[in-house]
């Protein structure tokens, strides 16, 4: 039997390795820093948690609750956001410290912090995306107990 921990971890790395290894195919083309290319990343954290949540309701079907598939959603989101943000955190620290400059521009001479200021956007905005897809995702597969009325 499927626990919720070992389906979140699966999808969770899923994502992380989808997400660097869509990074990295960018980056190949030199389009890394159009920031409009980021929108297929929120795609690929939506199916990676979406299809956690599902295939850990079809694993346990009749003892699946709400609870274990918010847990579920917000684990995979977690793990995935985490191990891309190390990444990231690599990349422009150690790898393309010029990517950073690229991105803030005038900003990063100002303050001085900008690789750091990005590694914590890029988890803040993971962690939130989780969240709001987690949510929205157990709408459409919680259990309904709605009783359906004829006329």
């Amino acid at each position: 039997m499927k626990t919720s921990f070992s389906v979140a971890l699966k999808y969770g790395i899923f994502i992380a390795v989808t997400l660097i290894a869509y990074f990295l195919f960018v980056r190949l083309f030199n389009l890394h820093e159009n920031i409009w290319l980021r929108l297929f990343n929120g795609l690929i954290m939506a199916s990676g948690i979406y299809y956690g949540i599902k295939y850990y309701k079809l694993s346990v079907s009749d003892s699946f609750t709400y609870i274990d598939g918010f847990k579920t959603g917000l684990i995979t989101g977690f793990v995935g956001t985490v191990l891309f943000t190390a990444f990231m955190a690599i990349y422009m620290f150690h790898i393309d410290p010029k990517f950073t400059e690229a991105l803030l521009g005038e900003w990063f001479s100002n303050y001085g912090e900008g690789t750091g200021i990005l590694v914590f956007i890029i988890l803040i905005e993971g962690l939130a995306s989780t969240v709001v897809l987690t949510l929205t995702f157990m709408q459409l597969l919680k259990k309904s107990y709605n009783i359906s009325q004829k006329a």
